[in-house]
């Protein structure tokens, strides 16, 4: 038991280790505080090389702390499609520390099982779960944001074709839609405006906000400006016709949420239910289903049902949520 201690321990410390060593910063990193630094203390003379250098430096994407860990993500791709996933999320950490923090969390998973069930393919598989965990909590924020961003879009176009249709131009009607729609489309129309302030072509910081958010309603507003704006039009007319067209797609969607309602609920009854059943009874009963841990049998018998439950799962997932508008 004590040897069982120790290794769990001895694990848990080399990962909060890594995990500080990654996080600790870069020499080029700390050249970039200390310019800026200089710039904020007012030293602003047209001879400071601290101050000329600034001001290439006041939007730096966030890098890797550890360049041997971005060299390993980037032979498997991750590296250029994690930061993108993560900027969707509005997320403030950085992609190394998400990651270390997965390996934390597969950790403390295997140690827990290792303990509790120590059957390897189990241990395994729960260090898995626990390590996505972090990653699903990123890809639920990403998908609470994009949906409040889909319901928020059609009321940003409807006030940007009242600016356009009271004659004020484009960038005002940006303008007026980042201060006054409910975020995250205020936040993005505000970036797009910014942008433009700082000299970026319309179609350059329209392209930049749908790589930040991934909505095929947005694609159609930004496809209806730029098409309008190379082949002329009545954009006020064209954004009216947009927001109809959003409100009424997200209308049906929700109409086929509220139609497929109960099979998803059935699809999570019956995928949970032998699971919650068979910890009630063990906790019930201590004991009772340790014929199907120790067995060989028992172990196929637990990977069998596992795989059938996964397959329902998918194909009433695949039911339920298989229609698209």
């Amino acid at each position: 038991m004590i040897v069982l201690i120790v290794v769990f321990f001895t694990i848990l410390t080399v990962t909060f280790v890594l995990a500080a060593f990654a996080a600790k910063p870069r020499e080029g990193e700390k050249k970039v505080d200390e310019r800026l630094a200089a710039a904020v203390a007012g030293d602003r003379r047209a001879d400071s090389q601290p101050f000329l250098e600034a001001s290439q430096l006041l939007k730096v994407s966030s890098g890797s702390h550890s360049g041997w860990l971005e060299k390993l993500l980037e032979r498997f791709g991750l590296w250029q499609r994690l930061p993108i996933f993560m900027e969707q999320a509005a997320v403030s950490t950085t992609p190394e520390s998400l990651l270390l923090l997965s390996v934390v969390f597969a950790a403390v998973g295997y140690g827990a099982m290792f303990f509790l069930v120590p059957i390897l393919a189990l241990e395994v598989a729960v260090a898995g779960i626990a390590g996505c965990l972090p990653v699903a909590r990123i890809a639920w924020k990403r998908s609470r944001r994009l949906n409040a961003f889909n319901a928020g879009l059609p009321g940003a176009i409807d006030m940007m074709a009242r600016a356009l249709r009271a004659g004020h131009a484009m960038a005002a009607a940006i303008e007026m839609v980042s201060q006054d729609a409910s975020a995250p489309v205020s936040t993005e129309f505000g970036e797009v405006f910014k942008q433009q302030n700082f000299g970026f072509p319309l179609r350059e910081a329209l392209t930049q906000m749908l790589n930040r958010v991934p909505s095929q309603d947005l694609r159609v507003l930004v496809t209806a400006i730029l098409v309008q704006r190379e082949t002329g039009g009545n954009l006020v007319e064209i954004l009216d016709r947009t927001a109809f067209i959003i409100r009424e797609r997200l209308r049906i969607y929700g109409e086929i949420r509220i139609q497929t309602a109960q099979g998803r609920l059935t699809g999570w009854i019956l995928s949970l239910l032998p699971i919650v059943m068979l910890l009630l009874i063990n906790l019930v009963n201590p004991g009772y289903s340790r014929i199907l841990l120790t067995t060989p049998i028992g172990r196929k018998m637990i990977w069998a049902g596992a795989g059938l439950i996964a397959v329902g799962s998918f194909a009433i997932h695949r039911i339920t949520n298989g229609v698209e508008v």
